[in-house]
């Protein structure tokens, strides 16, 4: 019965994989014609991410008229530099490299950003508690002040805001899309090194800053 269960499993692990490499297959077929000059493989590529893109640019900016400026911002400029795309990396990535550092450009021109609250929403939809995403294990001193989202949403926004926008960015990639710190080096043009240590500062600068609501 354990064999037989172990093999399906086996098997459920082969088709996925399978799977993947075919839609990455088809992807690479994709770019490679709208580097020929197709634009019905560009629009097949851009319905593909469109709604990732929006997504990750809004969670980044908090600004929804600063997310739909570099969502259109970010596929032309995918449009103009798709000859450039030297199969070294996913698309996915690709894009959200371009979608990163169009958002990196926007936070440092602007000196304020969203309310930030102490619950987000995630690229799924689900919530997360930026305390949990900083969290050293220890429990809260004062489960009371859970109950105050108003004035942990003020510590949490002016906490993010003491980041610098690299900091803030590796933070919310990181928990908030869920990427890897491998992914979000190679978005970032950087090492997975690197983005581990920024991470690091980016945590440890939170917790500092919201250690009196633990």
């Amino acid at each position: 019965m354990g064999g037989a269960s172990r093999q399906d499993s086996s098997q459920d692990d082969a088709g996925r994989t399978k799977g993947r490499v075919h839609s990455r297959a088809l992807e690479m077929d994709l770019i490679r014609e709208a580097q020929a000059g197709s634009r019905a493989a560009f629009d097949a590529l851009v319905r593909q991410y469109e709604h990732q893109v929006l997504r990750l640019a809004l969670h980044l900016t908090g600004s929804e008229q600063d997310a739909e400026d570099i969502y259109q911002e970010a596929f032309l400029k995918a449009y103009r530099y798709i000859g450039n795309f030297r199969f070294e990396c996913s698309f996915y990535t690709w894009i959200y490299r371009i979608v990163t550092n169009l958002c990196l450009d926007q936070l440092r021109r602007r000196k304020t950003r969203r309310e930030d609250h102490a619950v987000v929403v995630d690229r799924t939809g689900d919530e997360i508690d930026v305390l949990a995403s900083v969290s050293d294990n220890r429990s809260f001193s004062n489960p009371a002040r859970e109950l105050d989202r108003k004035l942990l949403g003020a510590k949490i926004q002016a906490a993010l805001g003491k980041l610098t926008p690299r900091e803030r960015m590796v933070f919310e990639l990181k928990h908030y899309q869920g990427l890897r710190l491998r992914t979000i080096g190679e978005m970032l043009n950087t090492t997975e090194e690197t983005a581990k240590n920024t991470l690091f500062r980016a945590t440890k600068k939170l917790r500092t800053q919201l250690a009196d609501l633990r």
